[in-house]
């Protein structure tokens, strides 16, 4: 019998010891079970050699050198990151499908002595109930959104507000992006599917019966979509929106950045891609900015000339904001601003 894979608007608490991933190195990287270990039973290569044999030459040949490299593989397994599990261990094994990978190495471990099992459906199983959550159904959350321009501190907001009990979802730190164009972080984002299983990781520990706050974004964090069933809610939500002066925020901005601005490269380059927007000669000027270390006109100039306009365009179908909150961002007032926004939260769930 194959075990099934439960609920996953609950927290993933399987009755195993570890879930081992047993596809190749990159179907892993692309996305995976949560709380899976990659324990490959075809690498990238063999898995695509056994492929094109199989289109190729015939079925049988590729089932046997797939065998003979899926014996090979396992055995590495064995005498290396297994080695030291005593009788007691109890593993859960998924492949593409629940079909001849992880069902081969299930079958070895159950010879050694292990209690190992198979999950059903395999990946495609475990992705089916991820589109489904994101995709296809309402989720049960009532959302209120942290808004306000660029350089507002809303993520630091948000993080404050976590720390007081709040209850959060981070979509840039899922997306490992700040969403705009200054936003890329080392490590770069995730895949989309990745994502997605890190979102329904993070609602399942959520309580429907309390708000959820949210950071304002557009339909996509970086290179990534907002789930549509997400999106619904925030589309939905009501809105407190942080206000602070021009100069607090190019203040702000210059030290939240202060990652981007020690590679005066790097940032060139991403300022780069603001050309088609803004034109070659205004672009250059910024650039002469980042030669000379002057990050905080350069901030002042990206607020005021790119920035906030945008975000008025994005804006005008949003409404208004059901609270507004004059804020500064120094430390003191960024945790007023997360009181006044807890403040907010219980004003409007009454």
């Amino acid at each position: 019998m194959s075990y099934q894979l439960p609920d996953l608007s609950r927290p993933l608490a399987l009755p195993f010891d570890s879930i081992i991933d047993v596809r190749s190195p990159d179907e892993f990287a692309e996305d995976h079970v949560p709380g899976a270990i990659s324990l490959p039973v075809l690498d990238n290569e063999e898995r695509a050699e056994v492929g094109t044999i199989y289109k190729q030459e015939s079925p049988f040949k590729a089932r046997k050198v797939g065998a003979a490299l899926l014996s090979l593989n396992a055995a590495r397994h064995l005498q290396g990151p297994l080695a030291e599990k005593d009788g007691a261990w109890k593993p859960l094994v998924y492949c593409w499908r629940g079909g001849q990978r992880s069902g081969a190495f299930t079958t070895i471990l159950k010879q050694v002595g292990w209690r190992a099992d198979v999950l059903a459906g395999g990946y495609q199983g475990y992705r089916r109930a991820v589109v489904a959550q994101l995709y296809e159904n309402e989720l049960p959350f009532r959302f209120v959104l942290i808004d306000g321009n660029t350089g507002t501190a809303k993520t630091e907001i948000l993080h404050l507000v976590a720390a007081r009990g709040g209850q959060v979802l981070d979509l840039e730190g899922l997306a490992n992006h700040r969403g705009s164009v200054l936003g890329p972080r080392p490590g770069g984002q995730p895949s989309q599917k990745m994502l997605e299983s890190r979102l329904v990781a993070a609602l399942a520990e959520l309580d429907p019966a309390r708000p959820v706050l949210v950071e304002a974004e557009s339909s996509k964090v970086g290179d990534l979509l907002v789930p549509p069933a997400i999106w619904a809610l925030m589309r939905a939500a009501p809105r407190v929106r942080m206000q602070a002066s021009v100069a607090d925020r190019a203040r702000y901005l210059a030290r939240a950045y202060a990652d981007i601005c020690a590679d005066p490269e790097e940032l060139k380059r991403i300022l780069s891609l603001l050309v088609r927007l803004q034109g070659y000669e205004r672009v250059d000027g910024w650039k002469r900015l980042v030669d000379a270390r002057d990050f905080e006109t350069l901030a002042l100039e990206l607020i005021t000339l790119h920035y906030d306009s945008r975000y008025a365009k994005s804006r005008s179908s949003a409404g208004e904001p059901a609270e507004r909150m004059e804020i500064t961002l120094d430390s003191d007032g960024l945790e007023r601003a997360a009181d006044g926004v807890l403040d907010a939260v219980r004003r409007l769930r009454g």
